[in-house]
């Protein structure tokens, strides 16, 4: 079992509330992300979860048990860091095996345990190696083998993979993404991509200086985000905002437009703009659109072999289908 619900559970720092009243419920065996921008109070609600953070008030249940007090250790959760916390001097077995050493589990246990995870995580290998002599990725899955012999009800990662490089990162996703199929555990990870958050996700919690924005599937988000800011924050690249003239056209204070989402051609568009950088990536080639006329750089998603350069005039029309509508407030219309 792995679930956890949050009752209206606030945080104040003396006299600054960073998480204002919130209600959440994770079920057993979910993959959840909490993506936001940096200081939206992510990590903090992680840690407040895990017990190494006090809450204000409110209550979090694990499991349907009060857990508001119960100290960390006896939570039943494991958390993986992003600084990977090894020691080193001690071997990976040593590592992976040292909170069972502490709670004095018997050896042929900890054998059992041990060998158990480095084979799922592809350490055997590794394992009489200490953590200098591995590389990040290496060391991030010995990291997340400690939280595995613990055999928790549920695992929480806070960025575990900001310390990687592009490809480990891409690498690791996959693996993370795997093993929580492999082990049908609940996770809680957080992180500021959204690109991992919708690759990874069962659920997408979206923060915002500690208010929840919405929560739903990666393709909830993506096809029907409840306000602008969470327009703006899922898909990569950006949806386009636009307000002005054009949005009051389609009655409405701002409109949104995914760059995958308009069509480029030579004549005939809706919109006229000049080329300004155009980032090739082999399958996909991303335009910024300047002096379109629309008060806002326009970025459109074409085909890796559509060409145009820099300076030259284009038309944009975006599918009518597609077009996403908010008021004053920032909220959608239906």
């Amino acid at each position: 079992m792995g679930s956890i619900k949050l009752e209206k559970v606030t945080k104040s720092f003396g006299d600054v509330e960073v998480i204002p009243p919130l209600d959440l419920t994770i079920h057993d065996g979910e993959f959840t992300v909490f993506v936001g921008p940096s200081g939206c109070g992510k990590s903090t609600l992680l840690r407040l979860i895990a017990g190494l953070e006090d809450i204000t008030s409110g209550q979090i249940s694990i499991d349907g048990n009060d857990a508001t007090n119960v100290p960390p250790a006896k939570r039943g959760l494991a958390m993986v860091f992003q600084s990977y916390a090894l020691y080193p001097h001690m071997s990976v077995r040593k590592n992976i095996a040292f909170p069972l050493r502490m709670a004095k589990m018997d050896q042929a246990e900890i054998d059992r345990r041990v060998d158990g995870a480095a084979s799922v995580l592809n350490l055997a290998d590794y394992i009489d190696r200490r953590p200098g002599q591995l590389s990040g990725g290496q060391r991030q899955r010995v990291a997340i083998g400690r939280a595995i012999v613990r055999e928790p009800s549920a695992f929480l990662f806070d960025e575990p993979l900001s310390n990687l490089d592009a490809a480990l990162r891409v690498g690791m996703r996959l693996e993370i993404s795997e093993l929580h199929k492999r082990l049908e555990t609940t996770m809680i990870y957080v992180t500021h991509d959204q690109v991992e958050a919708m690759t990874m996700a069962d659920k997408i919690v979206v923060l915002r200086a500690g208010h929840i924005e919405q929560v739903g599937s990666p393709l909830e988000l993506y096809h029907t985000p409840r306000n602008a800011f969470v327009a703006g924050f899922i898909g990569s690249p950006k949806m386009n905002l636009i307000e002005g003239a054009e949005a009051r056209k389609h009655d409405a204070h701002m409109i949104g437009v995914r760059p995958e989402h308009i069509n480029v051609t030579d004549t005939g568009g809706m919109w006229e703009g000049t080329v300004g950088v155009a980032e090739h990536l082999g399958s996909d080639t991303f335009f910024h659109i300047h002096e379109t006329g629309l008060g806002e750089t326009i970025t459109v998603r074409a085909p890796g072999e559509v060409s145009y350069r820099h300076g030259d005039k284009i038309q944009l029309t975006p599918r009518a289908d597609v077009i996403h509508r908010f008021d004053a407030q920032g909220l959608r219309i239906a």
